[in-house]
């Protein structure tokens, strides 16, 4: 009888969970609400009962697990899978294997969320096994995992591949969540973007498709600035460009210390396609060392939000598989 490996994928709003086999095939996935209150206290309980009820469901025993894989938000101890700090959730220096272990009756590998979406994309996304990666996720924030000659990157303290929190705008950046100023984040997240639309609107003396469909009642967002760029506006244009400017600054920067041999942009703003992706990949030619422009290549991440619970089902196997 194959073994099955458990994939979780641990977000602010929900968890992602998946049972996959040993060639990286989801064979059943879905989601339950991540419950914040009390400081995160029962995320690994309900996890744990909704691996259980699952199983059930199937007619599967517990032992057809060969162990448990899980990405959570904050940097990792790679010893011990402990948490230093996941503000989102409250949590600090948390036990979460030993709590995730003690919960499931499983074995347990704890890895940053980033991290996982990297490893997944590796194993069967747009990586397609290459061994040196980058993958940077646009989302509400930015995240990012580095994968070098097969290994992911943690450093001394959990904190490797935070390329979300490269200063791109080192002297009148904005505000970031991490209390620096001008990270990445900061101009090429869905909130960073949104932030820079409404300085382009507010400087702008020539009418705006973008304007006009706000005055209409729609929202301001990454996705509605992309779609009046595919119309043609020139504000949400020139948005595009200053974003592309610094991720491709930034991807730059990350492929000459690493020389990677894919970069990989996933996350909702990676939704845009071509639109962001062709002007990433001018800036990153423009700024990156003449080899690693050559040897580099950048593309969409393919997994969307399986990308997490196929990373962490990575893990699994390499760490319990014999």
């Amino acid at each position: 009888m194959d073994k099955w490996l458990m994939g979780v994928d641990l977000g602010g709003t929900t968890t992602k969970l998946a049972i996959i086999n040993m060639h990286g095939e989801i064979l059943h996935k879905w989601e339950i609400v991540t419950d914040i209150s009390d400081n995160g206290q029962r995320i690994t309980t309900n996890i744990a009962k909704a691996i259980d009820d699952k199983l059930a469901e199937l007619g599967e025993s517990k032992s057809r697990l060969l162990g448990i894989g899980m990405g959570a938000p904050g940097p990792v101890n790679a010893i011990n899978g402990s948490i230093y700090e996941a503000i989102n959730l409250g949590w600090n220096n948390y036990p979460l294997k030993d709590l995730l272990e003690t919960e499931t009756l499983l074995p347990a590998v704890i890895d940053n969320d980033a991290n996982i979406a990297a490893l997944g994309e590796m194993w069967k996304g747009a990586g397609n096994g290459a061994k040196d990666i980058v993958c940077v996720t646009l989302g509400t924030g930015v995240g990012g995992g580095v994968i070098a000659n097969g290994l992911m990157v943690h450093g001394v303290s959990g904190a490797g591949g935070e390329l979300g929190h490269i200063t791109v705008v080192p002297d009148a950046g904005a505000p970031c969540n991490c209390g620096k100023t001008g990270c990445l984040e900061t101009v090429a997240s869905a909130t960073g973007i949104v932030r820079l639309a409404q300085e382009a609107l507010e400087k702008a003396n020539e009418p705006s498709l973008l304007q006009e469909k706000i005055d209409d009642g729609e929202s301001l967002s990454s996705k509605l600035l992309f779609t009046c760029a595919q119309e043609g506006d020139a504000i949400s244009l020139k948005v595009i460009q200053q974003v592309s400017k610094y991720l491709g600054l930034a991807l730059s920067q990350a492929g000459n210390i690493l020389n990677p041999e894919k970069i990989v942009i996933g996350g909702g703003v990676s939704k845009a396609g071509d639109l962001l992706l062709k002007p990433v990949r001018e800036y990153f030619e423009l700024y990156a060392f003449k080899r690693v422009r050559k040897s580099t290549t950048i593309s969409l991440a393919t997994l969307g939000n399986d990308a997490g619970v196929i990373g962490a089902a990575w893990l699994v196997k390499k760490h319990f598989a014999n």
